[in-house]
Parts: structure tokens; sequence; C-alpha cells
């Protein structure tokens, strides 16, 4: 029993190969990974923008956002209620308003692109000559009425919802959203414009979103575009921790220098050039 020991305590003795060594200090990169949640409209997510940007964000600053997809109203009620860090949309008066009440501290100009109006291929309605968007959307409605084809709503109180609503009542149609070939879908951008090419009706959208999903439209186009009450300005508005104190400030103004600094400015500029042959976004900052 003795000599088992012995040799036991031997073979211990033989497997030291020195002192143990200290554990390093931990470094940046063994650091916890930060969660910040940015809320954001469809059209930014769709386009694959944030995709394509994000991730070195991320990686320079151990920070993991997570993105809500929805609606512009949706997204500055997610902030409101504190459920995201920041926000990122596009409807000017109701983005200053989040800022008026308190939910968030500043607005910060990012980029801007532009709404377009698409219709079936060879434009039935006669919308492509119009002098003006009035007068598109004058030729949709009579189109509308007399051949039957649709006009598709995203109805979800998004940016490009409250875009279209605006432009509707400017042109003297407050009660469009009561007409037999007016449907509110009450989806996003991708998804309307997904029923909308199988149905072959008409849909005021973003310019990126459209452009980036043209593949799988073949029965749309683009019928109107290029007026001035069609640009699209986005804005990013961290939320106010004086009235959500859990919300992570510090790291939202991280995201809100990263998308104004002046690398990513030129890197928006540059998106979709390759693949689609004109940027999807123009920077703004």
């Amino acid at each position: 029993m003795t000599i088992i020991l012995t040799i036991l305590f031997m073979g211990l003795m033989g497997c030291e190969t020195g002192p143990v060594p200290e554990a390093e200090p931990e470094t940046e990169l063994h650091q916890e990974v930060i969660e910040i949640t940015l809320a954001t409209t469809t059209s930014t997510y769709d386009s694959g923008l944030l995709h394509e940007i994000l991730p070195e964000f991320e990686e320079a600053h151990n920070i993991e956002v997570n993105i809500i997809s929805v609606g512009t109203g949706q997204a500055i009620e997610t902030g409101k209620r504190g459920d995201c860090d920041i926000i990122l949309v596009h409807a000017r008066d109701l983005e200053e308003q989040f800022v008026e009440d308190g939910y968030g501290t500043e607005r910060f100009d990012v980029m801007y692109n532009d709404f377009v109006l698409v219709g079936p291929e060879g434009d039935p309605g006669n919308v492509y000559d119009s002098a003006d968007i009035n007068e598109a959307l004058d030729n949709i409605v009579d189109h509308a009425a007399k051949e039957g084809f649709p006009f598709l709503s995203r109805g979800d109180d998004s940016g490009t919802h409250t875009k279209e609503m605006n432009l509707w009542e400017v042109a003297g149609y407050d009660q469009v959203t009561e007409e037999e070939w007016y449907d509110s879908m009450g989806q996003g951008m991708g998804d309307t414009l997904v029923a909308c090419n199988e149905r072959e009706g008409y849909v005021l959208a973003d310019r990126g979103t459209f452009l980036s999903m043209e593949d799988k439209l073949p029965n749309l186009e683009i019928v109107f575009e290029e007026d001035d009450e069609l640009t699209n300005p986005y804005g990013i508005i961290p939320v106010n921790p004086d009235e959500h104190t859990h919300v992570k400030y510090e790291e939202a103004q991280l995201i809100v220098e990263f998308f104004t600094s002046e690398e990513t400015q030129q890197k928006i500029s540059e998106y979709g050039i390759d693949e689609y042959g004109e940027p999807l976004f123009f920077p703004d900052a």
C-alpha cells in the first residue's frame, strides 16, 4: 500500500511543469456584449442597409444591436414606451413631436430617399405623364373607378402611410379610404408590394425598398417619381433617459455618432449602386 502511494505521489510530482500562470486580465474583447435596441421602419430593414453597415459598429464597440422593424408610427410608440433605446424613422412631423413631448432627446438627420408611385407594367392608368403628384393621383382615381384596378395602401401608421394620407388630402380626396378600390393592407412595405404585384394595382412606396425587391415584382414598374412632395428624409433619435431611466443612452449616442460619421455617410451614399445601378439612400447628416 505504501509503495502504491509513493508511486502515485511521484507521478503527481512528475506532472508538475511549474507554477500555475496567473489569469490574464479581462480585455475589451472578453467583456460581456452590451445589447441595445433600435426601433426602425421596415424600409431601412427591407432594403438591407442596416445589415450592411451595422456589423462594423457592433464589432468596434462590442455592442449587439437588436432591430425592431415596424412602421414609423409603431417605432415611435415603441420609443414612447421605453421598449427601445433609439429610433430611426421617416416622418418628420411625428419625429419632431416625439422630441417636443420629451420622449426623445434630439433628432439628427441621417439620410433621405424619395417616394415613388408604382403601378402595373404598361401603366394602364396613364399616370406616367402626370405634371405633378396631384394629377397622378387624379389619374389613379379615374382609372380605378372605371377599370377596377386597386390602390393598395400600407395602412399601418408607418411613415409611408402617413405620407400617402397627406398626399391624398392635399389632392382633395379626404374620404379615399371609403372607396371600394382602396385596400388598406395593414402590412409592411415588402408585403404590400408583393400583394400589389399579384393584384396589379398601384401603391406608394419608398424607392429603396422597391429597387431592392424589383426582381421579385415582375408586374410592377415606377409610374411617377421626382416630385418635390415625394422627398423622404430619415432621422435618428435617442430615447430620453429622463423619461425612461433604464434606456442605454450612452450606447444610443454612439449609434448616432456612427450614423452621422463621414465614413458611414459615405457608405450610405454608395449602398445599392453596384446591385441596382443607383444608391438607395442619400447621406444627409
